[in-house]
């Protein structure tokens, strides 16, 4: 599927005035919900979406300020608006029941679903959760220049300024060295992160990284109190959060033991090697 055709087939809901962009493959009370990260969008899963599809009721869409979802320049674009926004997403689809499939800042929002399912403050109950690659620990956390550079005072500046060919390098960078991303994904990347004016919004989507350490108390405890069934599929070349990620992990969570290691991939593996991570993620369901 590409970038047009998944646009023309999903659908929008209303949050208060603002149009957010899921695709759901069909109606149920049960689904498979893959969460997206920065500076991405719920397309990131198109490779597998299908295969997936024959398995689970799936349902993804964009967060406030990325890729077809609006983009406000007075949103506040913290975690828990963010979350607030799924919560409202799934109680207006009736899903009582969700399996989880997340990636980056996908993660940081499923470690907010879980403590607040510890509060027992959803609407929906978390059946599992599968984690790809994304920084669980702000001390493991190791941004690139460009997310670094937007999250600095002149961040605002720096995205006004942020040339296409600049945004390709970056996102590239993140990749594996073998597994680098075609000319025609780098583009879709590009067209996304644009689309609605998002560059004007750039430097406050990456305001999580700053509440990763504010708020590490609580999002790390609900990775040590988390009781669901856990895999974690982390791209060990990943310069962002791969195989130092995965050693802390260990440390931190050591209860947590099922983790999948892929070597020479990056931080986007189910965009590397979508084959490996569907076969690695059903035999997770498989084995529950």
């Amino acid at each position: 599927m590409n970038l047009n055709d998944w646009k023309q087939s999903g659908k929008y809901f209303d949050r208060d005035g603002l149009p957010v962009f899921y695709h759901l493959t069909e109606s149920s009370d049960e689904v498979l919900l893959c969460l997206h990260g920065f500076p991405a969008s719920s397309f990131d899963y198109h490779k597998i979406w299908d295969a997936l599809a024959k398995e689970f009721a799936v349902l993804s869409f964009d967060l406030i300020g990325y890729g077809f979802s609006a983009k406000p320049v007075d949103f506040g674009y913290t975690t828990f608006e963010q979350v607030d926004v799924l919560a409202a997403l799934v109680e207006h689809l009736e899903i009582k029941r969700v399996h989880i499939l997340a990636h980056d800042y996908g993660n940081t929002i499923t470690q907010e679903l879980l403590a607040r399912a510890t509060e027992n403050r959803l609407n929906f109950t978390i059946v599992s959760v599968c984690m790809l690659n994304g920084a669980l620990f702000p001390e493991t956390h190791r941004p690139i220049l460009a997310q670094k550079l937007l999250i600095s005072p002149i961040g605002f500046l720096f995205a006004k300024l942020l040339t296409d060919a600049k945004f390709k390098k970056s996102l590239a960078s993140v990749f594996g060295t073998k597994t680098q991303p075609s000319a025609e994904e780098l583009e879709d990347f590009v067209k996304l992160f644009k689309y609605n004016d998002g560059k004007r919004i750039a430097h406050k989507l990456i305001r999580y990284m700053t509440e990763r350490a504010k708020y590490r108390t609580r999002w790390v405890g609900a990775l040590e109190t988390m009781r669901q069934p856990f895999r974690m599929i982390n791209g060990l070349a990943d310069q962002v959060s791969g195989a130092h990620l995965v050693e802390r992990f260990r440390e931190v969570v050591p209860q947590q033991t099922d983790i999948i290691e892929l070597a020479g991939i990056g931080h986007f593996p189910h965009l590397e090697v979508p084959a490996i991570i569907l076969e690695k993620f059903f035999e997770f369901h498989q084995k529950r």
